[in-house]
């Protein structure tokens, strides 16, 4: 085997040991979080658990869970809010929690957005510690946890269920399995309308294959690949700073001629888009609305795609009195730290199948119509945009980065908390 295959073959998803680290420090984060949130909401007389599985979307997901599509809330201007607009797949869960145990769907949830959120730390670990090394893989998690809205990972939401999904299938887009991502990419399609960032990923890196293999240009390329004789483009030695460790930029397995690994690249691509197509097809049949169908149930919840013009709108709104424009610099200067960490994936030459999925979640969260206060929550899953980061606090000293990831989860559990009890994820 090469030396892409031998690493391939050492990281494999069942090499739990290697993440250890990684997964309990992420338990420990999330567990802070719930301890202030259970003290905080406790202070003033609320249930964190109310909060944590019975509000805001958790509500939809569990009424589908238990009666099923078809429920929906006319509001007095006349907009139609569907349960049609929730994906299936977390219900799914939560019925199949409620029916195998005395949990109830509400239960179910949360029990699956725990396990979720391990997973998808996992599948977080596994792709940093593929590209960059293991330290960086548990940076990369640490990271992912302490956001400041991180206490969603452990909501009754669909976030961390999609994360894992994501994470993996890129995971094993990176290492070659084509129809294990084909598959998870389906899974994720049947979790959230961004499902499609996934399959885009996936769709994206078999088209390089194959493009590659009709230009009979080499495997190792586009961007991530280290010169002969490890010579770097600048006269030093050795890959640039931050590039990614192994030469695959989009997961194409080393020999590309293979038998039958253009059939499974076939096979991952053909499989991806279906449960995000099965489910729009279907809620289009069942409205009568045709392909679609489903569009028409997002504009019921005032959702839609207008590449952020309504977004631009509200950001300006904020800077028409004093206060508000505290709010307005605030949401500048997180737009452009987006902006700048995707920048930098992108200089640092991170696989295409990390680019395209982080551009297009960040795409979609950013340019959506409605719901402004959901954007940060929303672009939760874009975990690819940490990996930079995740790189600088790997070189930094242990004592340090356990200092300074520790007041920022210290800081994310107290916001955490205030926002639950406040204004909370729309």
């Amino acid at each position: 085997m090469n030396d892409l295959e031998t690493r391939a073959a050492a990281a494999r998803p069942g090499a739990l040991r290697p993440a250890a680290p990684a997964l309990l420090g992420y338990a420990a984060v999330r567990a802070l979080g719930l301890v202030v949130l259970a003290l905080w909401s406790g202070a003033r007389g609320k249930s964190a658990y109310t909060l944590l599985t019975a509000r805001w979307d958790s509500l939809w997901y569990t009424r589908v869970a238990e009666l099923g599509y078809g429920y929906e809330v006319r509001l007095p201007n006349g907009d139609v809010h569907s349960n049609l607009a929730f994906f299936p797949l977390l219900p799914w869960l939560e019925r199949l929690v409620a029916a195998v145990s005395p949990l109830s769907y509400a239960d179910g949830g949360f029990v699956v957005s725990l396990l979720a959120s391990l997973a998808a730390a996992w599948g977080i670990f596994a792709v940093a510690d593929h590209l960059y090394g293991r330290r960086a893989g548990v940076c990369a998690v640490l990271l992912w946890a302490v956001l400041p809205v991180g206490i969603v990972q452990s909501m009754a939401y669909s976030e961390s269920l999609f994360t894992a999904l994501a994470a993996w299938a890129l995971y094993a887009v990176l290492t070659g399995r084509w129809v294990t991502a084909g598959l998870l990419a389906g899974l994720a399609g049947l979790t959230r309308p961004v499902g499609l960032a996934v399959v885009a990923a996936v769709w994206a890196a078999g088209v390089a294959a194959f493009l590659r293999e009709r230009s009979g240009s080499s495997f190792v390329g586009d961007g991530s690949a280290v010169p002969a004789g490890g010579a770097r483009g600048d006269g030093h030695a050795g890959p640039p700073p931050g590039a990614p460790r192994t030469g695959a930029s989009d997961g194409a397995p080393p020999s590309p001629h293979a038998l039958g690994v253009r059939p499974r690249r076939v096979a991952g691509m053909l499989l991806a888009p279906l449960g995000a197509a099965g489910y729009v097809l279907w809620v289009g049949d069942r409205t009568g609305g045709g392909p679609l169908g489903y569009l028409d149930v997002q504009a019921g919840w005032r959702n839609g795609f207008d590449g952020g013009y309504a977004f631009a709108l509200f950001v300006a709104g904020r800077f028409t009195s004093f206060p508000s424009a505290l709010a307005g610099v605030a949401l500048v200067a997180g737009v452009a730290l987006v902006v700048w960490l995707y920048v930098l994936c992108v200089r640092r030459g991170q696989p295409l199948p990390l680019l395209v999925y982080a551009g297009t979640v960040t795409a979609l969260a950013l340019c959506a119509s409605s719901y402004f206060g959901s954007k940060p929550r929303l672009l939760m899953p874009a975990f690819p945009l940490l990996l930079p980061l995740a790189v600088a606090l790997a070189r930094a000293q242990t004592r340090l980065l356990a200092a300074g990831l520790g007041t920022v989860a210290a800081a994310s559990a107290a916001y955490g908390a205030f926002w639950l009890n406040g204004s909370g994820p729309p």
